[in-house]
């Protein structure tokens, strides 16, 4: 942006640099830091309408309170992009998830005033709580603030941190960015007058006095004197359930109000006593009018136009697997109406917004609460219901014990269908789904398929849809498809069989999952090289073709297992398989590619796949290694 149009926001290099700044200069800040942001993910794509929600918020806390001395905890971090602008982050702010840029979450590593990094929802109030009791421990005063959405606030985890916070008494302020529930949006003034009364030291110097004396009175007259002051208070705010939890409410009040943001915060800041929600109003996208208009579509978003809102489509003739899996559910709901979907908050990302549309009864969307979605979910199969459970790879890891102590164990038929399975590019280490082929093949009688493409997604779809004998699970990645033809419905595949894509001798390449047209491009260009090499789709990590992997190993000088997840995946369970029948003690040399063991970093997809070698580039180089056949004139490359 010309600097010229952010006079103010250019004097403010941290945020001590607020304090010094009046009430009018702050409003000014508030809006060029709106601009500035707008500007920036306009460039790099990102989470918008929620960061715009919080300028207001965002200016208020860095006014009020010590950062980084007061621990300041954004929920989740989509909302924190203003916050990265105020602490020294502006100058890289339009590296925003891409390579050697900043974090789209808040992340410890990358600045002193990000406290508690934070990719999944949810986890502020805990991560509080212990810093907390970890300052009074140490006999350090300071503040403790965590900032939660109303979505996050969905999820248990949430409210049992509130439940041990307001048991402990403890000195934590939360503050519930309510953008969306409105759970009692604040009309005029009268709210605004109520929140900053109850704040304040006259309220609270006599309500604690009031609570003392009646505290010494009959328990009849204490409970009544209790009760009355807890329903004054939340005829005006709804404040009783977080009282109940041991908080003292205040709100709702206007989050976009700097001046009662001010008052109230100020207030807060100077009480002594236990743990305080405060409850502020915002609207996502605030500042930004296709932003406002269209809250959904403008929560994540690729570049735009900021004078049209126009986002910036990739360019692909394929549909992506989303879109394949949620069509293809709905042609299994038509046929038959015991099929179900269950989400966690995630309709549009997982495609079943599409499946609402036709089957508005038949679709479930829990909140950001996967645990109780998995168990739900295995209820219903109680009843002779196909629930499928459409969960991101990354998330369904918060429900990993009710996977298997309320599906698996009872062998309950849940279909598990595990959308992000693999790299995720921008989003980084936070949200890679590299895990579930190994959590989920660790668990006895779960089936476990991985698509090689689009058809072969549509397959498996039908597939979970007829399987009734127990849990079963297939996973796809973000993005687009290989661009192959589509059946009009899948056909139920075999459980537990591979499929040979090519017949070879001396090089066997063994893929499972969405690596398969590299795979593919791989053994072309091995053919240069003089090889013809055995091409293999496994599909299913459980229970494993053990036929098919037994007369690859026994026909082949080398067998390469390719998969896009990490280690005690596909690779792992075929290395044990050949190992335990006495298939690796003779002439084949094995090797496994795998995401590497390490948190990858954001980066764009592609790179993330030549770095791991799970490119056609790697695997060429890879085969040609393993038989000692000098790489040095193997081109890599990751385009297609």
């Amino acid at each position: 942006m010309d600097n010229s149009q952010t006079p103010l926001l250019d004097r403010v290099s941290a945020p001590a640099d607020l304090k010094s700044l009046s009430r009018d200069e702050l409003r000014q800040v508030a809006d060029e830091l709106r601009a500035e942001v707008i500007d920036a993910v306009s460039v790099t794509g990102g989470h918008l309408g929620a960061g715009l929600g919080v300028v207001e918020l965002t200016v208020a806390l860095h006014a009020t309170f010590d950062t980084p001395h007061d621990r300041l905890i954004w929920d989740v971090g989509h909302q924190a992009y203003p916050h990265k602008v105020l602490t020294g982050r502006r100058d890289r702010i339009r590296t925003l998830r891409q390579k050697d840029g900043l974090s789209g979450f808040t992340r410890r590593a990358e600045s002193e005033y990000d406290p508690f990094g934070a990719g999944h929802s949810s986890t502020s109030i805990s991560a509080g709580l212990g810093m907390a009791v970890a300052s009074e421990l140490k006999g350090e005063k300071r503040n403790v603030i965590a900032v939660i959405g109303d979505g996050a606030m969905s999820a248990g985890m949430a409210y049992e941190a509130m439940n041990n916070a307001g048991a402990m008494d403890a000195r934590l302020i939360v503050i519930l960015n309510d953008n969306d529930m409105s759970i009692a949006p604040p009309t005029g003034a009268m709210r605004s007058y109520l929140a900053k009364l109850v704040s304040g030291p006259v309220y609270r110097g006599f309500r604690d006095t009031a609570k003392s004396i009646t505290e010494k009175m009959p328990k009849l007259i204490h409970e009544t004197a209790r009760k009355t002051e807890e329903f004054a208070r939340s005829f005006f705010t709804g404040g009783t359930l977080f009282e109940e939890l041991g908080f003292f409410y205040v709100g709702p009040i206007d989050g976009h109000n700097l001046n009662d943001l001010l008052d109230v915060l100020q207030n807060v800041r100077d009480a002594e006593s236990g743990p305080i929600l405060i409850h502020v109003v915002t609207k996502k996208g605030k500042g930004y009018g296709p932003a406002e208009n269209s809250a959904d579509k403008y929560h994540g978003v690729n570049k735009f136009n900021v004078i049209t809102g126009a986002q910036t489509k990739p360019q692909s003739n394929a549909p992506s697997y989303t879109s394949v899996f949620a069509q293809s559910l709905i042609e299994e709901a038509k046929a038959d109406d015991r099929v179900v979907a269950v989400t966690a908050a995630m309709p549009n990302g997982t495609g079943l917004d599409k499946f609402a549309e036709l089957f508005p009864t038949r679709i479930f969307d829990v909140g950001i609460a996967e645990q109780h979605a998995v168990t739900f979910a295995a209820g219903m199969a109680t009843e002779g219901l196909k629930p499928f459970c459409a969960i991101y790879s990354t998330f369904l890891q918060r429900a990993y014990d009710q996977v298997i102590h309320d599906v698996a164990v009872q062998g309950l038929p849940v279909r598990f269908a595990i959308d992000r399975a693999g790299y995720v590019g921008a989003d980084g280490p936070t949200h890679a789904g590299n895990y579930d082929a190994a959590y989920l093949g660790a668990i006895p009688g779960m089936v476990v398929m991985a698509a090689g493409d689009e058809a072969e997604l549509r397959h498996m779809v039908a597939t979970a849809a007829a399987y009734d004998e127990g849990p079963i699970a297939f996973r796809y990645p973000r993005g687009d498809g290989l661009g192959v033809d589509l059946p009009p419905r899948g056909t139920v595949l075999e459980i537990g069989k591979g499929r040979i894509l090519r017949e070879g001798k001396s090089v066997a390449l063994v893929n499972f999952g969405t690596r398969l047209g590299e795979v593919i491009a791989a053994g072309e260009k091995l053919m240069a090289y003089g090889l013809n090499p055995t091409i293999a789709d496994m599909r299913f990590l459980k229970p494993l073709d053990e036929t098919l992997l037994a007369r690859l190993a026994k026909e082949h000088e080398v067998l390469i297992t390719i998969e896009e997840g990490g280690i005690g995946g596909f690779g792992s369970h075929a290395a044990t398989f050949l190992s335990s029948h006495g298939l690796l003690d003779g002439k084949l040399k094995f090797r496994p590619l795998m995401i590497p063991d390490v948190f990858t970093e954001q980066a764009g997809v592609n790179d993330m796949y030549a770095v791991a070698g799970l490119d056609r580039a790697g695997i060429v180089a890879t085969t040609l290694t393993t038989l000692g056949i000098d790489t040095a004139a193997v081109p890599r490359t990751t385009k297609a």
